[in-house]
């Protein structure tokens, strides 16, 4: 574990779960070109596609690798990409990150399997796997509520002791006990899975988020974590109480991505469309949705 904290470090910052933008039923490869600028002049430091923001679910396997292949080619070693190679098949997530691997992402960001609720053995096994299979760096992603199974301390503990590329965790399981915990017991890159838990979880040793709100307001989420990690409690928890009642619309006025991509329709970012079985916000939703950018000043 010699490494670790060299890996603590080049996996922390500002990092955003980036949307798949669509345009009739298809990959917008211009518009996805123009996101990955845009976050990349506002100094974001990690580029994660193909995460739950990203709609991995309903993509098919050529375009989960088509857009992980578009964001590397884009960024062209301007900004790092973890990308999201996760599944409830260990065999699938063995080749979406061999795929990431071979065609130059940093880093891979793997779900917790879903729906077949593994055990802790078959978790730790799961996650083992992969990373036996393929030497790239490795963030386990933790998130009960979407996968119905939580990866216990116990197992992250085990898995970064047993792997030199497993590397971090992405927090998001609402529990600060639990990240204080995992961070008393091992040195890891501890990012934050939810944008209103980032100063939060810093406070206790956490060095990032990988974030929904930053395909929005990349500088904001720029400024709170780059002022955490500094020590500036004041302007952090400025930051904080700026960004807390848009992020929490942001995934409390429909399921994510939802709204965030509602979002950047309205900024003239991309248009808005999803794919079954997620559809558009109703009326009242959107209203208020609409509503909350015109008091951030993003409209």
């Amino acid at each position: 574990m010699a490494a670790s904290h060299e890996q603590k470090q080049k996996w922390s910052g500002s990092m955003v779960a980036l949307v798949t933008p669509f345009r009739n039923g298809q990959i917008d490869a211009e518009a996805l070109d123009r996101l990955v600028d845009e976050q990349i002049e506002a100094g974001t430091d990690v580029l994660v596609p193909c995460g739950t923001t990203g709609e991995s679910p309903t993509l098919s396997h050529d375009e989960h690798d088509q857009v992980i292949e578009a964001v590397v080619r884009r960024a062209a070693g301007r900004c790092r990409v973890m990308a999201g190679t996760g599944s409830n098949s260990t065999a699938e997530a063995i080749r979406l990150t061999r795929h990431a691997h071979e065609v130059g992402a940093d880093a891979v960001l793997l779900v917790a399997p879903y729906y077949n609720k593994p055990t802790q053995q078959g978790l730790f096994e799961h996650f083992s796997a992969i990373a036996k299979a393929v030497p790239i760096p490795q963030i386990p992603y933790n998130i009960p509520g979407r996968c119905g199974v939580e990866i216990s301390v116990d197992t992250l503990v085990r898995l970064r002791q047993g792997h030199d590329n497993i590397v971090g965790v992405k927090h998001a399981t609402g529990s600060t006990d639990g990240a204080s915990e995992l961070l008393g017991r091992c040195e890891l890159a501890l990012l934050s899975g939810d944008d209103s838990m980032t100063l939060p979880l810093m406070a206790i040793g956490g060095c990032g988020v990988i974030s929904v709100l930053a395909n929005l307001v990349p500088r904001d989420v720029k400024a709170l974590v780059a002022a955490a990690a500094a020590g500036n409690l004041a302007e952090a928890r400025r930051l904080h109480h700026k960004t807390f009642r848009l992020a929490k619309d942001l995934l409390s006025l429909a399921t994510n991505p939802i709204p965030i991509k509602t979002a950047l329709a309205m900024t003239g970012r991309m248009t808005e469309e999803f794919r079954l079985p997620l559809c558009p916000m109703d009326a009242p939703a959107k209203e208020r949705l609409r509503a909350a950018l015109i008091a951030y000043g993003v409209l």
